[in-house]
C-alpha cells in the first residue's frame, strides 16, 4: 500500500490544488481547499471521504488561490479552524491582494481568517501521524511542506511536481526566488521520501527523477530570465482559462497591460507590445497544446 490507510488523496486538477484528507481519532484534517469556483464540488468530494463526519482542522500547505480558494466555503460548513503558514499570516490577516497574487494575478479567493499560525520546524499531529512543517521557499516564499518520517511521506504542495514546480518570478524582480528554490529542492533530496503528494498531479514515487527535472529546470532558469517570466506568464494565463474557459484573443492586449502581474513582468524583463506579448502567449501555450483557437476565442485545452 503507497499510502496509510488513514491517508486519502483526492486528486484534483490544474485549477484546483489537490486535497489531501487525513482521518484519525481526534477528527480529520483537510490539507488544502482548491480554487473558489470548485468549493461546492470540493465539499462534496470530502463528504464522500467523511462521511457525516465534521473536519477538525483545515490545513494550508501555501496561500496562493487554487490551494486556499474553498477556505471560507469549509470553514462555513465545518466551523474548523484553518492553520496556516506562519510565514505569510501577516499577508492574509490584512488580506494583501497583491502579495497573495489574487487581483494582481486576476485570481480570486473569498477572505477567510487564520486560526492557528503555522511555524517552520514544528511538529503537528494529524490522521495519527507526525508532520514536520519545513519551509519550502520559491514559487512561494512563505510555503511549507509536510513531511511525515513513519512512512516517509512528503506533502510537498507546489515545492515539487512529478514534472517540475510552480512558476517563480523573474530574478530582476524577485532575486531571491530562484535560489530559494534551489535551497528547497536540496531540503527535499536530504529526506529520506519514499512518496510524494504534490500540489497537483497524481502521488509519485519516483522522487529522485522528479528532483532531477526540477534541477535541470531551475538552471535553465537561472541562465535565463527571459524563460522564467515566459513560463510565469503562461502559466498565470492557463490558470485564468482554466477558471474563465474562453477569452476573446482581441481582447488579451488590453488584458495583459491591465493585469498587474502581466505588466510588471513585461516591464521587468520581456518589454514587448502588448499585442506582441499576447501573440506571444497564445502561440506557445498553442503549441504546447495548453489551449486552442476557435472563432477568434483562445480556450483551455
Amino acid at each position: 500500500m503507497l499510502l496509510p490507510p488513514q491517508v486519502h488523496l483526492l486528486v484534483r486538477d490544474w485549477l484546483s490544488g489537490n486535497n489531501v484528507v487525513l482521518l484519525s481519532r481526534d477528527g480529520p484534517v483537510l490539507v488544502d481547499s482548491g480554487y473558489s469556483a470548485h468549493a461546492r464540488l470540493t465539499l462534496a468530494l470530502l463528504e464522500r471521504v467523511l462521511g457525516g463526519a465534521p473536519l477538525a482542522r483545515l490545513v494550508n500547505t501555501h496561500g496562493h488561490s487554487d490551494h486556499v480558494g474553498g477556505n471560507a466555503a469549509i470553514k462555513n460548513a465545518h466551523r474548523c479552524p484553518i492553520a496556516f503558514p506562519e510565514a505569510e499570516a501577516d499577508l492574509v490577516e490584512r488580506w494583501d491582494t497583491t502579495a497573495l497574487l489574487y487581483d494582481y494575478a486576476d485570481q480570486y479567493a473569498p477572505r477567510f481568517g487564520v486560526d492557528e499560525r503555522l511555524r517552520a520546524g514544528t511538529t503537528h499531529v494529524w490522521g495519527d501521524l507526525q508532520w514536520h512543517m519545513l519551509a519550502a521557499p520559491g514559487h512561494d516564499m512563505g510555503a511549507l511542506v509536510f513531511y511525515n518520517p513513519e512512512h516517509r511521506i512528503l506533502v510537498s504542495g507546489d515545492a515539487l511536481w512529478q514534472n517540475g514546480y510552480g512558476f517563480v518570478m523573474p530574478q530582476c524582480m524577485a532575486p531571491e526566488a530562484l535560489p530559494a528554490t534551489r535551497a528547497t529542492l536540496d531540503m527535499i533530496a536530504a529526506l529520506d521520501v519514499r512518496i510524494v503528494i504534490p500540489g497537483h498531479g497524481d502521488a509519485f514515487t519516483d522522487v529522485n527523477a522528479a528532483l532531477d527535472r526540477a534541477y535541470h529546470r531551475t538552471e535553465a532558469y537561472a541562465a535565463d530570465d527571459t524563460r522564467m517570466a515566459r513560463y510565469a506568464l503562461k502559466a498565470l494565463l492557463a490558470f485564468t482559462l482554466l477558471a474563465r474557459r474562453s477569452m476573446k484573443i482581441s481582447e488579451l492586449p488590453a488584458y495583459v497591460e491591465r493585469i498587474g502581474v502581466y505588466r510588471d513582468i513585461n516591464a521587468a524583463v520581456l518589454r514587448m507590445a502588448p499585442e506582441a506579448l499576447a501573440q506571444m502567449l497564445v502561440d506557445e501555450l498553442r503549441r504546447a497544446a495548453a489551449i486552442r483557437v476557435e472563432s477568434g476565442n483562445v480556450l483551455s485545452a
